[in-house]
């Protein structure tokens, strides 16, 4: 019975694994810049194209599907043409493996880095991940497999449970609860569970860490305590630079075809001089006080 199950569990994988026909990112990451700027403890957020991920996507109100955490070059880990593996991902059927960055090159992405962990943290985060490569997705829990083919909706207030349901410890092996457990081994939050607790003179506030089978790939995109890396913003970025197809057409507010506003007469810079001989308006014509008059009769 379990060879039979796990034989429905890996047609099951497969079919979650397919690529949508027709995906096209709107806005593909630059390889380079990507490559140069990435560090190791980088979280690399993936709009995946395949079944499973849109999947993801309903059930996490996002545009991130996938998570892969950069852990620099890999020992023994390459491709054929000499491509190190510095990426560790766990995927439905085939578990934790390590991957190229340039297998994401054409996808949507998005760098997100922890503030402030030291550099001891950090390689304690990334050696964390690499001991679990190999770790296999149990394709025998047919649950956890066959709740991504239901296309039923699913209040909101059930999609994150959605995501765990079913889930003994082999199956927490997914891409983003991977990468919660390496950052859990030394305390650095993603989005706890925060109670305040003392006085009202000294309160303080006390983090409790989720499940990690509760963690999705938006939780690093929103997290507080991870900034996004934007390659294009890291080098400098200069609008006037670009290369635009078509030669962008004067405004009518510059070529003065007409003023949003109506132009009003500017107040002369230099003082007018006056004339005394012209007579002044009335509303100049100061009034003389009764004690004038009597002054001027003396």
């Amino acid at each position: 019975m379990g060879v039979v199950l796990d034989h429905i569990g890996k047609l099951i994988a497969g079919y979650l694994q397919k690529e949508v026909p027709g995906y096209e990112p709107f806005t593909p990451s630059d390889p380079e810049h990507l490559r140069g700027d990435i560090e190791p403890g980088d979280v690399l957020l993936v709009e995946g194209n395949n079944r499973i991920s849109g999947i993801i996507k309903y059930l996490t109100q996002s545009t991130w599907s996938h998570a892969a955490l950069y852990v620099g070059a890999i020992d023994g880990a390459a491709e054929p043409d000499g491509e190190p593996h510095v990426l560790i991902e766990a995927n439905v059927g085939e578990g934790v493996t390590s991957a190229p960055l340039s297998k994401y090159f054409s996808y949507h992405t998005r760098m997100c880095r922890p503030v402030g962990l030291t550099y001891e943290d950090r390689h304690t985060v990334c050696r964390y991940a690499i001991n679990r490569i190999g770790f296999g997705y149990d394709t025998k829990n047919i649950v956890d497999l066959m709740r991504f083919l239901i296309p039923l909706p699913v209040p909101q207030r059930w999609r994150r449970r959605m995501i765990a349901l079913g889930s003994g410890d082999p199956t927490k092996m997914i891409c983003s609860a991977l990468i919660a457990q390496a950052f859990d081994t030394v305390r650095y939050p993603i989005l706890p569970k925060i109670t305040r607790a003392g006085s009202r003179q000294a309160r303080r506030e006390i983090l409790h860490i989720r499940d990690s089978s509760l963690y999705m790939p938006r939780d690093f995109d929103i997290s507080p305590y991870f900034e996004i890396v934007k390659p294009t913003i890291v080098h400098g970025f200069d609008y006037t630079a670009l290369h635009w197809a078509d030669k962008q057409k004067p405004l009518p507010e510059v070529a003065g075809g007409f003023g949003v506003f109506p132009e009003a007469g500017s107040p002369p810079l230099v003082p007018e001089e006056v004339d005394e001989a012209a007579p002044l308006a009335p509303e100049e014509v100061i009034c003389a006080t009764p004690q004038h008059w009597s002054n001027a009769s003396r």
